[in-house]
């Protein structure tokens, strides 16, 4: 605790995160599994990325969306989990005030920077099967570098807002954060002064970031059902279902637990169930989406062959 100059009240110069469990029995467990989904999770989106960058077949929109993709999901988990592991092991399970800023201000940015990117990819989707003939020249590299660029610029200004307006607020009580990580209502919670404008504003930036990425999506994946009603064989149907089915299983992993914690209101709130949730779109999402797109997705096993060794015909 520090000292507010000219003020009889203190302010906590850091935070204990409680994490899942006090048991050391328990701890030891979940650290096995948590190490082993965070490996996991960084080599299964390292992959992803060095397939995209070494077969230039794979040079197209589509998979360079995919491999910033892959890299938001490493950096997603790499900001938590490391941490959670070491606290896992130690008796202390501190962060220090400025190491909390910096972590939510990091999980924020490239969490709100993913929901627009999902945006972007299903255009990318759009553009492909509505427009066909006219899709390299639409979706040229000037365009994919922009579009990137204001998903990068979209996440990180969204993420300084919200950053901003959670920690300037005056803690000066319990320091006890019920998460593994520096989440934004977990910290708010424990805030010695009423927090409704700060919850307004992150009420504002959540509608703008969760609930208007999904209408977008939602209405190019209607038009993209209209086109794919319109392809007359069946072949050509499935094929273009299949380019789209990866995409939206990853987005409704990741929209779904994080509009749930996010978007309702915050009188609901539960610690507890949050952090549990919070795993689903923090760990789980980053785990799996390599696996959603290894396994729908030939050009990626062509790729994956190809570095193993094997020739274009046994692929």
């Amino acid at each position: 605790m520090w000292v507010i100059p000219g003020q009889n009240q203190t302010r906590v110069s850091e935070f204990i995160l409680l994490g899942f469990s006090s048991d050391p029995t328990t701890n030891s467990t979940l650290f096995i599994m948590f190490l082993l989904i965070y490996l996991s999770s960084v080599m299964g989106n390292g992959l992803i990325i060095l397939l995209i960058c070494l077969d230039t077949h794979l040079h197209t929109p589509m998979y360079f969306f995919l491999c910033i993709l892959a890299m938001l999901d490493m950096g997603y988990v790499t900001t938590t989990m490391p941490q959670m592991l070491v606290h896992l092991l130690v008796h202390s399970k501190t962060i220090s005030f400025a190491g909390c800023w910096m972590q939510m201000y990091v999980f924020s940015a490239l969490a709100a920077t993913e929901c627009t990117l999902f945006v972007v990819m299903a255009y990318d989707r759009y553009v492909a099967i509505c427009h066909p003939l006219r899709y390299t020249v639409i979706l040229n590299w000037g365009l994919c570098l922009w579009l990137a660029a204001v998903s990068y610029a979209c996440g990180f200004l969204s993420a300084l807002l919200h950053t901003f307006f959670t920690m300037s607020l005056p803690y000066c009580g319990p320091n006890k954060v019920n998460h593994y990580f520096c989440e934004g209502p977990s910290v708010r919670n424990l805030a010695c002064m009423d927090t409704h404008f700060t919850e307004m504003v992150d009420q504002i930036l959540n509608v703008l970031l969760g609930l208007a990425p999904i209408s977008l999506i939602v209405a190019s994946y209607v038009h993209i059902a209209q086109a794919i009603l319109k392809i007359k064989s069946t072949k050509g149907r499935c094929k273009a279902f299949s380019t789209c089915a990866s995409h939206l299983t990853v987005v409704s992993l990741f929209f779904g637990p994080s509009s749930y914690n996010y978007l309702r209101p915050h009188s609901s709130y539960s610690s507890e169930r949050d952090k549990q949730i919070a795993l689903f779109y923090n760990v789980f999402t980053a785990l799996l989406n390599p696996v959603v797109y290894s396994l729908r997705n030939k050009d990626i096993k062509r790729a994956f062959l190809k570095v193993l060794g094997y020739s274009k015909a046994d692929c």
